[in-house]
């Protein structure tokens, strides 16, 4: 008679309580993933007179398994918040850094990479992305054009300074003149740009120096004949050709005569396109050049030179002039105002002139057996010879789960189902507590005989 099986249920019950306790005390912890205690039973190995087994000696622990199902996501306020949404993992380092380093030196990582669910990420004074631990988010870095390439995982870092002017080099401009308009040629030629009556429309758009100055050009119509437009430009009252005394076209625009009734337009036939410097285009690409001007300020503005204006895409129709896209490829200097994270894991820049610029983009890890990682606490993992190596890619390809940014994975924990756990738990270690009560009482009368 011997009391190692209820000794052993009271065991079994009192760790399987504490993995119950440590799945409510996580129920609010984000990334954290619930426990289930896993019993085996045990027998003895000596055989008894007819050959058959002794009974069970009771029950041990045989593990404790983390059940990597998907939490529920719940979106927050901060863009650096990520969640997972499918497998996956993200990489996270801990790292040094050298005292006597240059402040833009890249930090070293102290150890392998971690992996964690926890998207709670925020931006150290160095511009790296750090989880509340200290470590370090891993990930692509972008070179200094925003150009990313898949390579070893590495800290990312956030740019601290702002972004480059660029010099408008192509402009497009999308547009319908009115077939049905009046010729508004003057009498003696040439234009007015302060006399509506010399010309029938007119667009503008702003255009940028290697300053990143900004140059306002506007564009006007003119129509000389039928089928036939003039189309001058100005910068801040400077025209493009010619003087101010005697501006000159830049394009002239010659659309094909209307036949069978049909409208004119780019579609009927071939346009032809008059450069102003001389020579003919008939795609609609003109070259232009900016002269320095006067802004309205007082400041002066540098030349542009050699720009692409691109008209390819004109009609004329019967119906009134609208511009249908007006674009071009400068932009002011900027800085950083902040950062988006798509579902792909890219991280983009973003600048007060409007423009963005990848920085960077997640890596995350998938593993073979994620029940065989480590738990180091602190809401991460470590690899094991039990978990395999991981598998690493870009959010969303492969078997990789997809990102949201400003959202947070709660804990795969159901309260509900571990409070009912609880309750049959109490009343196994109750159980087993009985039964070394009756094995006393057994042993009791057996001593009492007399």
């Amino acid at each position: 008679m011997g009391f190692q099986q209820g000794l052993s249920g009271l065991n079994a019950s009192s760790k399987n309580l504490d993995v119950i306790g440590n799945n409510v005390a996580n129920a609010g912890t984000f990334g954290a993933k619930t426990a289930r205690a896993e019993f085996a039973d045990m027998y003895a190995a000596a055989m008894n007179g007819s050959g058959a087994t002794n009974i069970g000696i009771g029950v041990r622990l045989a593990a404790v398994a983390q059940q990597f199902t998907q939490g529920n996501i719940t979106t927050t306020e901060n863009p650096l918040d990520l969640a997972i949404n499918g497998a996956g993992f993200f990489q996270v380092a801990d790292v040094v850094r050298d005292p006597n380093a240059a402040p833009n030196t890249p930090p070293t990582m102290d150890g392998p990479p971690l992996y964690t669910r926890n998207g709670q990420f925020k931006v150290d004074r160095n511009g790296y992305i750090v989880n509340n631990q200290g470590q370090v988010l891993l990930g692509y870095v972008a070179n200094a054009t925003g150009v990313i390439t898949p390579q070893q995982a590495r800290p990312i870092q956030l740019p601290t300074a702002g972004i480059n002017p660029n010099p408008t080099t192509a402009i497009e401009l999308e547009f319908n003149l009115d077939s049905r308009a009046a010729i508004t040629l003057p009498s003696g030629g040439g234009i007015n740009f302060n006399d509506p009556t010399t010309f029938n429309n007119a667009t503008s758009v702003t255009l940028f120096d290697a300053m990143g100055q900004d140059v306002a050009v506007t564009y006007y119509f003119q129509k000389t004949a039928a089928n036939t437009w003039d189309v001058y430009a100005t910068a801040n009252g400077v025209p493009l050709m010619g003087t101010s005394a005697s501006p000159a076209p830049v394009a002239t625009i010659n659309y094909p005569p209307a036949s069978g009734g049909n409208p004119t337009a780019a579609g009927g036939g071939s346009i032809t396109y008059y450069m102003g410097g001389g020579g003919t285009s008939t795609d609609g690409r003109i070259p232009i050049d900016v002269p320095a001007t006067v802004r309205p300020d007082g400041s002066s503005t540098l030349p542009i030179n050699g720009i692409e204006l691109n008209m390819g895409n004109s009609t004329q129709y019967g119906t009134t002039f609208g511009v249908t896209n007006l674009t071009q490829n400068g932009y002011a200097p900027g800085q950083l105002v902040g950062v988006t994270i798509d579902s792909s894991g890219i991280i983009m820049a973003r600048f007060s002139n409007g423009q963005s610029r990848p920085a960077g983009q997640v890596e995350l890890a998938t593993f073979r057996n994620p029940q065989g990682l480590q738990p180091l606490g602190g809401n991460v993992w470590a690899a094991t010879y039990a978990s395999g190596d991981p598998t690493v890619s870009a959010p969303g390809s492969g078997n990789m789960g997809v990102l949201q940014a400003g959202a947070l994975e709660e804990s795969n924990v159901d309260l509900t189902a571990e409070l009912v756990n609880m309750i049959t738990a109490q009343r196994a270690y109750q159980a087993n507590a009985q039964t070394i009560r009756t094995q006393d009482q057994v042993l009791q009368t057996l001593v009492s005989l007399r």
